[in-house]
């Protein structure tokens, strides 16, 4: 039975989160975002910003030159996965073939689904718009890639500075013909070298790839070449994956202004490994490599590893690893513009050994009463004491 994949997109989701918590931001030019004098960027921005020229990743300071009377919002990253939560939830009550792929965006495999395709569509986005008050839009083909590109057609020909609640339908056998006239860069695969290399071929539009000999582009890029072929022609066989396994943890941060002190880039690592810890014991994980990351203000990046004696999910050990490597690597008091920290080599703790360690026992309880109270009554609840 052919298949049919619907693509959700939420439209501007930070930007419509803030709007529902303060209805005055809507119809205005506003960003959600750093400071513009504390190297801020624009994590999203509303309809009416981007028609004066506001993108995503913009520099703050250049967004503000654009529009002086800029409305800037500090983004609530913990609030916006709730959000995207509720909207996921939603996806699932409608079919169990949901593959999250963002914050803001999922694939829906509807094909057992028995009412029109249109009627589904419209049904869903009415239920996010009425129940959730955010705006959607929807691209549906037979596989991802189409369904996908037809979302990103649907939402570039809306017009106005409203969101577009774009809803694209490729007929079933129209892959190929819907997208020979779309630019080559629309796509997957084609970034901006690539397309400098296809565009020295007199290769312009999607179907210009589907005309060339698959052989030459096989030849000329190898095993992209023979992908780039096949997505041309509207092919892809990539199924549904509900599920991912987690093979890391990381939680870093871009400092405002380069930090020189050293308290507070412990305190950083311990606040960093916390959350870690709250995500290991959420998925019952636990790592047995502990990873720092470091950035210095001329841009240049590092990482460092240790392997813990015996993996662990509890904060302490994870911290203790990673202010261990942060010594290692950084002289008291030398600048650092980014911070973070990670874990791999995941795998279920081993909780058996703990029953001949009354301490570590005990340790493990506490930590997870304090991560009963944090997930009830907020991050914020409690806070570590200073030493």
């Amino acid at each position: 039975m052919p298949r049919t994949i619907l693509h959700l997109d939420l439209d501007a989701f930070f930007c419509s989160v803030e709007e529902t918590r303060d209805e005055s931001l809507r119809g205005k030019p506003f960003a959600v975002g750093g400071k513009p004098d504390e190297r801020g960027v624009v994590a999203s921005c509303s309809y009416a910003a981007r028609a004066l020229g506001i993108r995503s990743a913009m520099p703050m300071s250049r967004a503000v030159r654009l529009c002086p009377t800029l409305i800037i919002v500090s983004g609530r990253h913990k609030l916006y996965s709730e959000v995207s939560e509720q909207v996921m939830t939603r996806l699932r009550d409608l079919t169990p073939f949901v593959e999250q792929i963002s914050i803001d965006e999922a694939f829906l495999d509807i094909s057992d689904m028995a009412e029109p395709r249109a009627r589904i569509a419209s049904a869903l986005q009415a239920g996010v718009r009425d129940e959730l008050h955010l705006p959607s839009s929807i691209g549906i083909a037979a596989n991802k890639l189409v369904a996908k590109i037809a979302n990103e057609v649907g939402k570039k020909s809306a017009k106005g500075n409203a969101p577009p609640f774009a809803l694209t339908i490729v007929p079933l056998g129209q892959e190929s013909a819907f997208l020979a006239p779309l630019p080559a860069d629309m796509l997957w695969g084609v970034g901006p070298k690539t397309e400098q290399r296809l565009a020295s071929l007199g290769i312009h539009t999607i179907g210009d790839i589907a005309r060339w000999p698959e052989a030459d582009l096989i030849q000329r890029f190898g095993e992209q070449g023979r992908e780039l072929a096949r997505h041309a022609h509207g092919l892809d066989e990539r199924p549904i994956v509900t599920e991912r396994e987690t093979k890391s943890i990381s939680q870093e941060v871009t400092f405002n202004k380069d930090v020189r002190d050293d308290k507070i880039l412990l305190k950083t690592i311990q606040e960093q490994s916390a959350e870690v810890g709250r995500q290991l014991r959420k998925n019952n994980l636990a790592p047995g490599t502990i990873k720092l990351k470091l950035r210095w203000p001329d841009f240049a990046t590092i990482t460092r590893q240790t392997t813990l004696p015996q993996p662990s999910d509890q904060d302490a050990e994870i911290a203790s690893a990673a202010q261990a490597l942060l010594k290692s690597v950084r002289r008291s008091g030398q600048a650092v513009r980014l911070i973070g920290v990670g874990v791999s080599g995941l795998r279920p703790p081993i909780r058996q050994l703990e029953l001949f360690n009354e301490s570590g026992e005990k340790s493990r309880r506490l930590q997870s009463a304090l991560d009963e109270i944090k997930e009830k009554f907020g991050e914020s609840i409690i806070q570590r004491g200073e030493s």
